[in-house]
C-alpha cells in the first residue's frame, strides 16, 4: 500500500508505476482505493463509474477498469455536500459531517466485498491511501487509509514530496501521530520528486532511517513532461490571466482556452491537446484571454446551471457569444448542455426549474436522475468542420452525465454512435459544435483532423508536428517505472510477496 504525508505527493502515479512493473514481470496486479474524492472520472467496458486515477492505474497494470478497484468515489457539488457514486452508480447525496459520522460505516462492507473479490483474482494489489492516514480528526471511521491497510494487510510504504519542501518533518509527523500498531505496518519511507544531487540528501535519509526505525525504500526522481494524470486533484491553476501576445504570423500557436469553470470536471480531457507543438492551451476565467483565443472551450461541470450561471455573473458569457458569431466555440458534456436553449432540471437534481442556455445550438437538454456512464465509439456525421473539408473521421471516448440532450427540427447531430444513436449538435456553420464525449481529443484522428480545420480556419499553417498520444502515454508509463524501478528497492518489496525479482533482460 502507497501511502502519503498529504495529498498530492504523487500516491497514484506510485501505484501506477507498481502496477506497470507487476505486469512487466508476468504477475497478475490489480490497483485499489477504497474511496476516492475527485471531479476526475472515468467509465469501465460495463458502464459504471469510477476515479480517473484508478482508470489509469487499470492500463499500467494490462487489465480492463472495472468498479471494484475503486467502489466508492466522492465528487464534491461545491455546497458543502457531495455525491456519492457507490459501485458505480449515484448512491445519494450528502454533507461531510453526515458522511464521516454516520454513512462510512454503512459503506465499510461494499469496501469489504470490493477488495476481496480482487485479491481472490489477482495475486498482487496495489493499494493507494488518500491524503495522510494521520489526519487524525477523521481517523475513527477511517475507511481508506490504515484500516484499509489492516484489513488487506498490507506492507505500507509512506511516501513524502521533497518537492513541496518539509519532507522530512512530514514524515517523522506523520509516524509520531500514528498508533503503535498502525507504526509497525509501515515497512518504510520514500522520497518523491527529487531534484539535484542525490548525495546532498543521503544524510537526511539517514537520520530520518535512525528517527523512524525504518528504512528508505528509494529517492524517485522529479520527472518532466510525463503525460501522465497526476492525481485525482479537485483544484485546478486558475492563474492564467495574461492574454495571449499579439502575433499575426501565420504559424504561430493556435490558442484554445479551456474555461476553468468552478466546478470544472474531467480537466484531464485536454492533456492531450496540451501537448501538440502547434496549440497554446490555457485553462481560464480571464475575460481578456478569452477574448484573444482562436477557440474557446466550454468542459465538463458538475454542476452545470451553477456554472452556466456564474458565467453570466461574471459577464464571461457575453465574451462567448460575441466570440460565437465570428469565430469557433465547442463544449463537452455540461458545456454543451450550456451552448443550448435551455436545461430543464424539474426533480432538481441539480438546480429545479427551466433555466435559458447561451442559445448557441438548437438543443435543450433535461436533468434526469440516472446517470449515463459507458465507453463509445462513432463516426462525425459531417463532413465538414470550421467550414474546412474533413475526411470521415471516427471517434472514441466515454460518456458520464445526467442529462437527456435533444435537438431541434432539422438539427444536424455532431456525431453517430455504435449502435445508431446520435450525439451532441454541430451548427449550420460547423463553427460550433458539442458532444458528449469525454476523452474526445485523446483519439488521435479526431484531434488532428480538429487542430488542422482549425488552423485553417484562421488561415494559419497546418501544423508541421502532431502528437501520437497514445504512442507517447504508453512511453510515459513506462518511463515512470523504468524511473520506480530504478531508484526503489525492489528485490525487498517482492520479497514482502514472497515473490522472486528479476530484472527484465530488455531493461
Amino acid at each position: 500500500m502507497i501511502l502519503g504525508t498529504s495529498s498530492h505527493v504523487g500516491k497514484s502515479l506510485l501505484v501506477t508505476a507498481l502496477c506497470r512493473i507487476f505486469h512487466q514481470h508476468g504477475i497478475s496486479v490489480a490497483p485499489f482505493k477504497s474511496q476516492n474524492m475527485s471531479l476526475n472520472s472515468a467509465a469501465t467496458p460495463d458502464g459504471l463509474e469510477i476515479g480517473r486515477a484508478q482508470a489509469l492505474q487499470a492500463e499500467a497494470a494490462g487489465i480492463p477498469a472495472r468498479v471494484e478497484m475503486n467502489p466508492i468515489l466522492i465528487k464534491p457539488t461545491g455546497d458543502m455536500s457531495s455525491q456519492v457514486v457507490v459501485r458505480g452508480k449515484i448512491w445519494g447525496r450528502v454533507t461531510a459531517r453526515d458522511y464521516h459520522q454516520r454513512r462510512v460505516e454503512e459503506l465499510m462492507p461494499i469496501v469489504r466485498e470490493s477488495w476481496e473479490t480482487l485479491a481472490r483474482e489477482h495475486e498482487v494489489i496495489i493499494l493507494e491511501g488518500a491524503g495522510s492516514p494521520a489526519e487524525i480528526n477523521l481517523k475513527q471511521h477511517d475507511i481508506v487509509n490504515m484500516r484499509m491497510a489492516e484489513m488487506a494487510d498490507a506492507h505500507c510504504i509512506l511516501v513524502g514530496d521533497i518537492d513541496r519542501g518539509g519532507v522530512f518533518a512530514s514524515l517523522l509527523g506523520t509516524v509520531e501521530l500514528l498508533d503503535a500498531e498502525e507504526r509497525a505496518r509501515i515497512q518504510a519511507f520514500a522520497i518523491n520528486k527529487f531534484r539535484g544531487d542525490i548525495a546532498l540528501l543521503q544524510p537526511g535519509i539517514e537520520m530520518m532511517e535512525q528517527r523512524l526505525n525504518k528504512p528508505c525504500i528509494g529517492v524517485v526522481p522529479h520527472l518532466p513532461n510525463l503525460l501522465l494524470e497526476e492525481e485525482d486533484s479537485l483544484g485546478l491553476d486558475r492563474t492564467d490571466r495574461i492574454p495571449w501576445p499579439q502575433d499575426s504570423t501565420p504559424d504561430r500557436l493556435l490558442r484554445i482556452a479551456v474555461v476553468a469553470l468552478p466546478t470544472f470536471s474531467n480537466f484531464t480531457d485536454f492533456d492531450a491537446l496540451a501537448t501538440e507543438p502547434s496549440v497554446s492551451l490555457r485553462f481560464t476565467q480571464t475575460p481578456d484571454v478569452l477574448r484573444t483565443a482562436d477557440i474557446i472551450i466550454l468542459p465538463g461541470s458538475k454542476q452545470t446551471v451553477d456554472d452556466l450561471q456564474w458565467l453570466r455573473e461574471t459577464n464571461l458569457a457575453d465574451i462567448i457569444t460575441t466570440h460565437a458569431q465570428t469565430s469557433l466555440i465547442t463544449g463537452i458534456c455540461g458545456g454543451m448542455q450550456m451552448l443550448g436553449e435551455t436545461i430543464a432540471d424539474p426533480e432538481g437534481i441539480e438546480r429545479q426549474g427551466t433555466h435559458p442556455g447561451l442559445s448557441l445550438l438548437p438543443i435543450q437538454t433535461t436533468m434526469q436522475p440516472t446517470k449515463l456512464t459507458r465507453l463509445t465509439t462513432g463516426t462525425l456525421t459531417t463532413e465538414t468542420l470550421f467550414n474546412q473539408p474533413i475526411p470521415h473521421t471516427t471517434i472514441e471516448g466515454y460518456e458520464i452525465h445526467v442529462g437527456e440532450t435533444t435537438r431541434f427540427a432539422n438539427a444536424q447531430p455532431f456525431a453517430t454512435f455504435t449502435g445508431l444513436n446520435e450525439d451532441g449538435c454541430i451548427s449550420p456553420n460547423t463553427r460550433i459544435f458539442g458532444t458528449y464525449l469525454h476523452g474526445l481529443f485523446d483519439d488521435d484522428a479526431f484531434r488532428h483532423t480538429f487542430l488542422r480545420a482549425a488552423r485553417a480556419f484562421h488561415h494559419l499553417t497546418e501544423p508541421t508536428t502532431l502528437t501520437p498520444w497514445k504512442q507517447r502515454r504508453e512511453e510515459s508509463l513506462n518511463r515512470l517505472a523504468a524511473a520506480v524501478e530504478d531508484s526503489w528497492d525492489m528485490p525487498t518489496i517482492f520479497g514482502w510477496l514472497n515473490l522472486p525479482y528479476k530484472r527484465a533482460a530488455s531493461e
